[in-house]
């Protein structure tokens, strides 16, 4: 983390100190019945893991918004200090699942260089340092096609500012979409900001970017995803 930009040590930084804006940015917040496992993760293993203040170190830290079933997290963490953000409760137990050995629940002891973020991605940005994270990524983000829900896509003038505000100088802001819709939205939003500089916009996923099954999916039903990288200015 860039000097003068630590955060207050006895502040801790929680997802319900402060409202989530009025409009949501996603959907639904569980899907089909929750298993007992399932239960057991969010219950004793998702508070083991809930992201602190204390996770931002000098190290440098990443930031997933939306993270679906886990598959790019999990492949991150291997390298990244990840803090992965995602409110579909059946996203998060999928990755749970997949970080906590079955009857471990309770005793599990979170990974060094991951905590989760259970609540709108919006509540953190507005709370972390200034310049405290070195990437971001949007991976495959609910596209909104209808235009009355065009104020419901991340990428808005609003949150391009909270983004800037949080990511360091020189750090970099992925994003993904197979949706055509929002492959426009992105390219006509982020023409009008100053922020963030274009470096690549690719037509193929580009190299050390992990598969998710949101990009399987829409490549077997014949959808062309678009990968971009900005540059934080």
């Amino acid at each position: 983390m860039p000097s003068g930009t630590a955060p207050d040590e006895d502040r801790a930084v929680t997802n319900d100190e402060a409202e989530a804006p009025r409009e949501r940015l996603y959907g639904r917040a569980r899907g089909h019945r929750l298993r007992p496992r399932q239960q057991l993760l969010l219950a004793q293993s998702l508070p083991r893991m809930r992201f602190g203040a204390e996770f931002l170190t000098s190290e440098p830290v990443f930031l997933e918004i939306g993270f679906g079933g886990g598959e790019h997290a999990i492949a991150q963490i291997g390298h990244l200090r990840l803090i992965p953000c995602e409110v579909f409760e059946n996203g998060i137990c999928s990755l749970l699942s997949r970080l906590v050995p079955e009857g471990e629940e309770a005793t599990v002891i979170p990974p060094d260089n991951l905590r989760l973020w259970d609540a709108d991605a919006r509540i953190l940005l507005r709370q972390l340092p200034p310049g405290c994270l070195a990437g971001v990524f949007l991976l495959f983000p609910d596209p909104w096609p209808k235009l009355r829900h065009a104020k419901r896509r991340f990428v808005q003038p609003a949150n391009i500012a909270l983004l800037a505000g949080v990511l360091r100088p020189g750090g970099e802001w992925r994003i993904a979409s197979d949706d055509p819709t929002y492959q426009d939205w992105v390219d006509a939003q982020m023409a009008e900001q100053s922020e963030f500089r274009l470096q690549q916009r690719s037509d193929t996923r580009p190299p050390g970017w992990p598969p998710t099954r949101y990009e399987a999916k829409a490549l077997r039903a014949g959808r062309k995803p678009v990968y971009w990288s900005y540059r934080r200015a």
